[in-house]
Formats: C-alpha cells, structure tokens, sequence
C-alpha cells in the first residue's frame, strides 16, 4: 500500500509541471486555429470589428399617448350693466331654448339671456306651478326687458275650473285654457313687456303631435289678439314627406340630429336652429343696445284708422290691412277686363263710349287703343 500511494504521489507531481505546459501548448493551439480561419477578405480589408456583447432585453415602459388638443374655450364676455334682458319663460323646451340663446348672444355684451323655464309646468296644472301668478312676481320685480315663451308639452290633461274637471281639448277645457293664456298676455301688455311666442313642433306620436297641434294653435289666435309675436316653427321640423323627422338640416346646412330620443324635446343643434330663428324676430324689438316697444301703426291717419280693432301685430295686422283696402292679397282676383266696359254708367245714365265707338275709333285716337280705322284707307273705299 505504502508503495502505491509513492507512485500515485510521483505521477501527480509529474502532473502539475507539465498542466503550464498543456496550458501554453493549448493557447498556441487557439491562436493558429484563429490565424488558420482568416480569409482573402481578411488579409485584404483587416480584420472584422469585435461585436458588440449583447444586452439583455429591457422591459419597455408604457407610455400613455399625449391628450387630444381642444380649441380654447371662448373668452366670457361681461354683459354690460345696462344690456337688454332677455328672460325665456315656459317649460322644459324653454330651458333648453335659453341655453341656444346664450350660446346665439355669446359675444353680444347689450343683450343678456335669463332663463326662466320650469320642468313639467304649463297653463293646465296651475296647482303645481301658477304661471299668471308668477309673470305678476317677475314684472314687479322689473327682472327683464324682452320676454320670450314656449310652452305647452305638459298640457294635453284633465283642466280644473271653480271645482271642475274638463277633459283635454273639450270645448270648456279650450275656453278656460285660452282664458288663461289671454289673462298673461295682458298682464305682459299692460307693463309694456314685448311678447315673441314660439309654436310647438311635430311630435314623433301621432296622437300625441295632433294634440300639441292643437295647442298650439290656441297659442297662435291668443297671440295674435294679445299683442305678442307668434313664431310659427311647425314646419321647420318636419321630413321630406311632411312628417315627423328627428333628422334635418342645422344652422350650417348639415345633416344633424335635431330632436332628443323621446321625439319631443329638441337636441342642441334643434335648439341652435330655433335660436336661428327667433333672432330674426328678436331684431323687430331689439336693436343692439336697446329695446323698442313701440310697434308703427300703418293705418294711423287713414280712415281705417279709427277702426275699434284688437292690437294685431304680424299675420294678424296683415289681415286686418287686407280689410282696410291697404294691402291687396295676390290671392284675390282682380275683376275682369270685359266686365269694367260693359258695365253701366251710375244712376242709369249714358256710358261715356260704346264698345263699338271704341273699334270704330280712329288710329292714332286716344280711346283706339291700336284697334281703330284707318280715315285715308276708308276715303279709298268709299
């Protein structure tokens, strides 16, 4: 045993002087390997550039995406303290309609809009909200200038008068409902408030819109003989076909949604295009910087003009003008040529000409109109 464990002890000696010698021998071995792998392209353009160590993959970090840019918001432009006011009365439609306004008269610093609309309020229900009493509050108060209405969407219910109960749209339920309508037009009236009432749209249902219809035209003959202008706005609403459409075009022309989901309130571009509209009207009484209530009357100095007469003001005035002989309608038609000749002379007395004196008159004579006879040709015939 002793003598394997010396020659085990000699062979490792022997073993670590020649593991420098396998080292160096091993190195010389690489290094011609190296040599013995070059090319031509080598020899001729160096040797290639040591390549970059390679990276261990970064985890990438999420980076969100920059925000849309909005166009900046408009500058508010301070109302002047003396500017017109411009208080918006009705239900909900009124609401909306008030927002279109403000939006219309932004940047107009003379005219103010106040927004007095009142949700499910109408002339029916007066136990919910009283509007003739509440247009008394308002012009005690002195709190607008201009008023505008539209109202009517609640309306289509049972009216309660002295205890009793009408159905929706009976003749007694037309009655005390115009009565109502007539008593806060007068109200509005005596304070020199002027009045632009706007009419009610189609409605998507059909019993439902000829029911507002309906009202609406109570709206139209109250305004006419209360003093106020009455916007008609029925058939800006409607389709191609002449019904209900909750698309048309808006202020621009485009094709836009002008109605609400529930076929009867208007969207913000319905709302825009009445505001369209209505500023038209509102330029009879408004004139940028002031308000003028007073409205001419065309028949002052006439004879028609002591005619005991409602105060008309538009299509009303028009009418009552066509009464008067001041204003023709083209739809009436003249009388005819044939009848002013041949018609008798007053008090039964001689026509100034005849029909036949008229042809037989000669050319180139007032009265021959181109139809007379020549005097030399008549000399050469007879």
């Amino acid at each position: 045993m002793i003598r394997l464990a010396l020659v085990l002890l000699a062979g490792l000696l022997v073993l670590g002087e020649m593991a420098p010698a396998f080292a160096q021998d091993r190195e010389t071995v690489l290094i011609a390997q190296e040599q013995k792998r070059r090319t031509l392209f080598d020899l001729l353009f160096g040797p290639p550039e040591p390549a970059a160590p390679v990276q261990a993959p970064q985890q990438r970090t999420q980076q969100r995406a920059p925000a849309a840019s909005l166009p900046p918001p408009k500058p508010q432009v301070t109302k002047a303290e003396d500017a017109t006011r411009l208080a918006v009365f009705g239900d909900s439609l009124a609401i909306d309609l008030s927002r279109a306004l403000e939006r219309f008269y932004a940047e107009d610093t003379h005219l103010a809009v106040i927004d007095q609309g009142v949700s499910s309020s109408g002339f029916v229900r007066d136990d919910y909200f009283d509007w003739i009493k509440a247009i008394d509050q308002q012009i005690a108060a002195d709190s607008f200038d201009l008023a505008i209405v539209i109202i009517g969407i609640n309306d289509r219910q049972e009216i309660r008068v002295d205890g009793k109960t009408y159905p929706a749209l009976s003749e007694p339920w037309i009655a005390a409902y115009q009565a109502r309508i007539s008593t806060f037009l007068a109200k509005l009236r005596a304070a020199g408030k002027p009045v632009i009432w706007v009419g009610l749209p189609p409605m998507s249902k059909s019993d439902y819109s000829a029911a507002i219809s309906q009202i609406s035209n109570i709206h139209r003959m109250a305004s006419f003989s209360g003093g106020a202008e009455f916007l008609d706005i029925y058939e800006r609403f409607l389709g191609e076909d002449g019904r209900y459409s909750s698309q048309g075009p808006d202020v621009n022309g485009q094709t836009a949604s002008m109605r609400k989901g529930d076929g009867i309130h208007f969207s913000a571009a319905g709302s825009d295009k009445i505001a369209f509209y209505l500023s038209q009207t509102i330029s009879r009484f408004y004139r940028g910087g002031g308000i003028q209530v007073a409205v001419a009357d065309p028949l002052a100095g006439t004879d028609a003009g002591a005619m005991l007469r409602p105060p008309y003001q538009g299509l009303g005035q028009t009418r009552l003008l066509e009464v008067a002989g001041a204003v023709i309608p083209i739809s009436r038609v003249p009388a005819r040529a044939g009848d002013l000749l041949t018609a008798d002379a007053p008090g039964g007395a001689e026509p100034p000409f005849t029909l036949e004196q008229l042809v037989s008159a000669p050319v180139g004579r007032a009265d021959a109109f181109g139809v007379g006879i020549d005097p030399a040709r008549e000399e050469l015939e007879f």
